[in-house]
């Protein structure tokens, strides 16, 4: 045995890792090798043969040994149309929203700036503000996961701060926020100066979107994904918002941070825009299904979700996740991110298949 496993001695390296990253613990992805997989909110559905053909010939042709070109500004422009952009908006691309949220975090670094967001809500934003060394402030939400306005207000005049995050609908909760309180919220924040971060990552399965009432604020940025759309392995988020504040944000981007690959998926897919509004209908009619079907299960209670997925909570979360587990069926165990959360699993609303298997898993568990 050598003197390195003899001893517990720290290696010296490790003194030039920020003592914060040290103790905070990497995104954890679930290994779903050999189960019906309905833990990320993935749409469950593929491209049929034919598309996926169609797709192989497009990537095959491409260069791979050039950056990327003015084809990632066609997808922009892509975009902004199928987004239904305002005039006078401007739009980026990320790497997923991930990356965005990283750089709205990198351009309002500056000195004692804060962020906010309710809670429970999307783990990045925190993540996110605490990697760049920005304060995060949480603000709970109610006991049935609406926003406590009153508790909004008050953080945002003591904390004034730099970036409001709003997810619409919330994710882990589904929930699609009211209208008029969302307002009120984004008319403080904008009369103290500061930015609003409308994240739209589940707007294919929601009734409604603040696309709308985007173009009555000079200070609010929307963020949509493809993930959710059908592409999560695409990776690519997009946000729109001001010209002149996506230019700010713009300077920080990484250089060709969208891949020829990335690119051409994505153009690929707003050219079967039907193919993936069917796959969202049909997701929002299984959702509707599966919330019937578990609503009536004794000391189950499943709350309203304008997303793909739900929200349910059950006499003991840990329990029913370790058997649908064995039973093969993967979900998420959010009881412990939140106390809001306590014995709540997030189910993904699956194919119909999927969704009967987790049903059966379900009761069984329970």
């Amino acid at each position: 045995m050598s003197d390195l496993t003899q001893t517990n001695t720290k290696p010296e390296w490790l003194k030039h890792i920020r003592q914060d990253v040290q103790s905070m613990h990497a995104y954890a992805i679930q290994d779903s090798n050999g189960m019906v997989k309905l833990d990320a909110m993935e749409n469950p559905y593929g491209l049929s043969p034919a598309l996926q053909a169609q797709l192989g010939a497009r990537l095959g042709a491409l260069a791979l040994n050039r950056y990327p070109g003015d084809r990632v500004n066609v997808l922009r422009d892509k975009l902004a149309h199928y987004a239904d952009m305002p005039e006078g908006f401007d739009i980026m691309l990320g790497n997923g929203s991930d990356e965005l949220i990283t750089l709205i975090s990198l351009a309002c670094d500056v000195p004692g700036a804060t962020f906010l967001a309710p809670l429970p809500g999307f783990v990045m934003y925190a993540m996110s503000a605490q990697l760049q060394g920005v304060t995060f402030h949480g603000v709970p939400l109610t006991a049935d996961f609406e926003l406590d306005e009153a508790a909004m207000l008050s953080a945002i005049a003591a904390h004034q701060p730099a970036v409001v995050y709003l997810a619409y609908p919330n994710n882990p909760t589904g929930t699609l926020w009211n209208e008029q309180v969302i307002e009120r919220i984004v008319l403080a924040q904008g009369q103290q100066g500061g930015l609003v971060v409308m994240d739209e990552a589940y707007q294919p399965f929601a009734s409604r979107t603040y696309m709308d009432r985007i173009a009555k604020h000079g200070h609010v940025l929307l963020m949509r994904t493809l993930s959710k759309f059908g592409l999560a392995g695409v990776r690519l988020g997009y946000m729109v918002g001001p010209k002149a504040l996506i230019a700010e944000i713009d300077k920080v981007r990484p250089p060709y941070n969208i891949s020829v690959l990335n690119c051409e998926c994505a153009l690929f897919a707003l050219e079967h825009t039907d193919v993936f509004a069917a796959q969202a209908a049909q997701i929002r009619q299984e959702r509707e299904k599966l919330t019937q079907s578990l609503s009536v299960l004794p000391g189950v209670y499943v709350f309203p979700s304008q997303a793909n997925m739900l929200l349910v909570r059950m006499p003991d979360a840990t329990k029913c996740f370790e058997g649908m587990k064995t039973k093969g069926i993967l979900v998420k165990n959010v009881s412990k991110m939140h106390p809001l959360l306590s014995n709540c699993l997030r189910l993904t609303v699956g194919t119909p298949d999927e969704n009967a298997r987790m049903l059966a898993a379900f009761k069984e568990s329970l």
